[in-house]
């Protein structure tokens, strides 16, 4: 391992000279294959720390799909029902549980995992790397790799995929810096330790959280603590579902978080699994068809010509009712905020999306009426105390 590693450029092609070093010492990584770039190293660190705190965590194997500095989805290891397998394209091979987690947590948000940095917490194997090489993304950083899935991503991008192998007992300095404008800043890295101890002061009426609402409120405050803020994340079934991120207002972080989880269930519609796509089509324009289908694409793409591009025959797109009465189908989702609910809005709008636990620091001076909008749709809340803001 080197002491520093050259990059093509920075964030943009103008931004030169570029590169990632140690003060002391070497790097904790090594570039096995392509040549990543600066904004491959921030998703790569980012969800490689993710991931790390997801295995400690809740002892699975985990997997992260991260754009711009934030995960469009997380997972750990759980086996996937034959429908989750069929929205998420896996096939019929093999999967193990590392491939769960991939297949997860690249298949929450299939539209903003294009092009996305994979982050694995456990040595890549054969049928994980078997899924990778089948999708659009940029790189892929885990701890190790077995030949035969070293073999396999090297095929990838016509040979040019990136893959990086990370040491898994490097421990950084309890202090981090970073420049904005020539001016230094310092702090304490986010070390704060996120388990089921969190969830402890849960304020609401109903008080019963269960292991599985557990396990997925602390996936989704794991995920925060790398996303960046304001951010809301919801779960189900040990894996983000929906992701809002960047958002000045907390409400918009809801309802973005809240429309990306709504498709993930429609997606799983059974007129959506009955689609007929035209011949040939490919796994990034089924995207693309779904999202039209399920009318979540802007009309100037839903024309007659892109119709009959993506659909053996055209389909009758669901209506406001049928959707409604899908998403009302769906329970026990779990909601993780990095910061407080300044309103009861936020709650009303979650409530949307079939969620019944909610994990957030509290702290808000209308805390009484968050709490008092949970008792009217029957959601246990806990109060973390913990903030976790990311910049």
């Amino acid at each position: 391992m080197a002491r520093e590693l050259s990059l093509k450029y920075g964030c943009n092609p103008n931004q030169q000279p570029a590169r990632i070093f140690v003060a002391q010492g070497e790097l904790p990584l090594e570039v096995l294959n392509g040549r990543p770039g600066y904004i491959n190293f921030l998703d790569a660190l980012n969800g490689w720390q993710l991931v790390r705190e997801l295995k400690a965590a809740l002892g699975l194997p985990a997997a992260a799909s991260f754009k711009h500095v934030s995960p469009a989805g997380a997972a750990v290891g759980l086996p996937l029902s034959d429908t989750l397998r069929r929205i998420y394209f896996t096939g019929s091979g093999e999967l193990s549980p590392l491939a769960c987690a991939y297949a997860r947590a690249r298949g929450a948000d299939r539209m903003s995992s294009f092009g996305d940095w994979v982050s694995l917490s456990d040595p890549c194997d054969l049928p994980t790397a078997r899924l990778i090489a089948r999708e659009v993304s940029d790189g892929v950083i885990a701890p190790g790799y077995t030949p035969e899935a070293l073999e396999v991503l090297k095929g990838k991008r016509g040979g040019g995929y990136n893959i990086v192998r990370v040491d898994p007992d490097y421990a950084p300095e309890a202090l981090e810096r970073k420049m904005c404008f020539g001016i230094t800043f310092e702090q304490g890295r986010n070390d704060l330790r996120i388990d089921d101890a969190l969830l402890q002061n849960v304020v609401t009426r109903q008080k019963a959280l269960p292991d599985s609402a557990r396990r997925d409120l602390v996936l989704s405050l794991i995920t925060l603590k790398y996303t960046q803020s304001n951010s809301v994340c919801y779960a189900l079934d040990g894996q983000a579902i929906g992701i809002g991120a960047g958002q000045q207002s907390r409400i918009h972080c809801t309802r973005l978080a809240g429309g990306k989880a709504d498709m993930w269930y429609l997606r799983q519609h059974p007129r959506t699994l009955a689609l007929r796509f035209a011949q040939g089509l490919g796994r990034a324009d089924r995207d693309n068809a779904i999202d039209v289908f399920l009318g979540d694409a802007p009309e100037e793409v839903t024309g007659d010509a892109v119709w009959s591009r993506y659909f053996a025959e055209r389909p009758e797109p669901l209506s406001p009712q049928e959707k409604r009465a899908w998403l009302d189908t769906m329970h026990g989702v779990s909601l993780g905020s990095d910061a407080f609910f300044p309103f009861g809005d936020n709650i009303e709008r979650a409530a949307r999306s079939g969620v019944a636990y909610i994990a957030q620091p509290g702290g808000s001076i209308r805390d009484d009426l968050v709490v008092e909008a949970c008792d009217r749709h029957g959601i246990a809340m806990a109060l973390t105390g913990a903030r976790l803001f990311h910049h």
